[in-house]
């Protein structure tokens, strides 16, 4: 019975936040939309984000997902900012309050402080139009008047799911403006399982040097001589442009081989694979393998820009392995 009861309860705080969610669907308006502009249009000043109790967490929630998207901003805690931190605060910034009363104490010292300068501009987040946070805004966001999903409407719950849900649109927003790429996410995430995923081909290609090309009218003898050198069971052929024209693997040189009788004078150009298989610089490690895989090969060559006549490096599939990418 008691477990019946439980699973009730449980469902029935979903479904607040659901409806909580909904409601806030309703009040995405034009003022939504300042919003973001005035965020964009922000070039010289930071995003200041602050608010108190579960509302200051969600505050660092937004901080967080706003800098990892390429709109650079930081949590200011409320109470240290009337001991001092209020100097992080200065011209040309946003500072975002967030507070479901509009009335939390430790913000006025906030609210004061940004009205004393015009060139700050203080954007409201809540529920309480009559608020002092919403009156003293120079952009108000009215959040919808939302029932907690706690007993007697004292636990904020589905006011928290949804200025949760409130900063991810607004990120995510600032992000596709901003034409923020899952590039410029790998520059500012280098650690972690999503760097991982957002490894290229140039993050892990042979480069230089390294790379084992040789010139197309050399004969097998000194290819094999190259091949074994090199170690990696690959050759790439260049014509005298420096273009490459084709490619040979110590398999391909063991086949050869037995088919002729004049191996060792035979010139590359005359028995390589013309054409090679090539993918551009940016192309992710990922996709590289699954290549490599559905192709049956160990290597591609790397080009840029769709010059795929010039090689600038080679990826080998222990490369990408070696990464822990599969």
């Amino acid at each position: 019975m008691q477990k019946l009861k439980v699973k009730k309860l449980a469902k029935e705080v979903i479904q607040f936040e659901i409806d909580a969610l909904k409601n806030l669907k309703k009040f995405i308006n034009q003022k939504f939309l300042k919003l973001i502009n005035l965020i964009l249009n922000s070039r010289n000043g930071k995003i200041i984000i602050s608010g108190v109790g579960k509302s200051g967490i969600i505050a660092r929630k937004w901080a967080a997902t706003l800098s990892s998207t390429g709109t650079p901003s930081f949590y200011l805690d409320a109470t240290n900012a009337s001991h001092g931190d209020m100097g992080q605060i200065s011209s040309n910034d946003i500072v975002i309050l967030i507070s479901n009363s509009g009335e939390s104490q430790e913000l006025k010292n906030i609210i004061q402080y940004t009205s004393r300068n015009k060139n700050i501009k203080l954007i409201g987040i809540t529920s309480k139009k009559d608020s002092i946070l919403f009156k003293n805004s120079d952009l108000g966001f009215l959040m919808p008047l939302i029932k907690e999903a706690g007993p007697e409407n004292i636990v904020p719950t589905s006011s928290t799911t949804a200025q949760l849900a409130l900063g991810d649109a607004i990120a995510i927003s600032c992000m596709k403006f901003k034409r923020f790429t899952k590039f410029d996410f790998k520059k500012i995430h280098p650690s972690g399982s999503l760097s991982i995923k957002l490894k290229t081909v140039g993050d892990l290609m042979i480069t230089g040097n390294k790379i084992p090309k040789v010139n197309e009218n050399i004969k097998m003898d000194k290819a094999i001589k190259i091949i074994n050198k090199k170690k990696l069971g690959v050759l790439i052929v260049e014509n005298l442009k420096g273009n490459t024209s084709g490619i040979i693997t110590d398999g391909d040189i063991k086949r050869i081989a037995e088919k002729y009788n004049n191996f060792d004078n035979l010139k590359l150009k005359n028995v390589m694979k013309k054409n090679p298989i090539s993918v551009d610089i940016d192309t992710l490690a990922a996709s590289a393998l699954s290549l490599m895989n559905t192709k049956k090969i160990t290597s591609l060559c790397v080009h840029k820009n769709k010059k795929i006549k010039k090689t600038l490096g080679l990826i080998h599939m222990h490369d990408i392995l070696r990464s822990n990418i599969n």
